[in-house]
């Protein structure tokens, strides 16, 4: 016989709350080489713009949103 263990159900904002908060607007965040072959990191680096409520962000000088696996591990 199976149990089923009690699940907390999560809302859509609690599933949202760790991409919340992983960039903040003025840093500098790098792309991964991956996403940006052939340049060196001081050109594949870009200042947060604005970070919106998804968890993506737009950066200054680049046109989109980003993802925060486009971008190079953030301490």
């Amino acid at each position: 016989m199976f149990k089923r263990k009690n699940r907390k159900t999560r809302s859509p904002q609690d599933e949202r709350a760790p991409l919340n908060g992983w960039a903040k607007q003025g840093m500098k965040l790098t792309f991964r080489a991956e996403v940006m072959p052939g340049r060196e990191p001081d050109e594949r680096t870009f200042t947060v713009a604005r970070v919106l409520e998804n968890g993506r962000v737009e950066l200054a000088g680049l046109v989109g949103q980003h993802s925060m696996t486009e971008f190079e591990h953030v301490p």
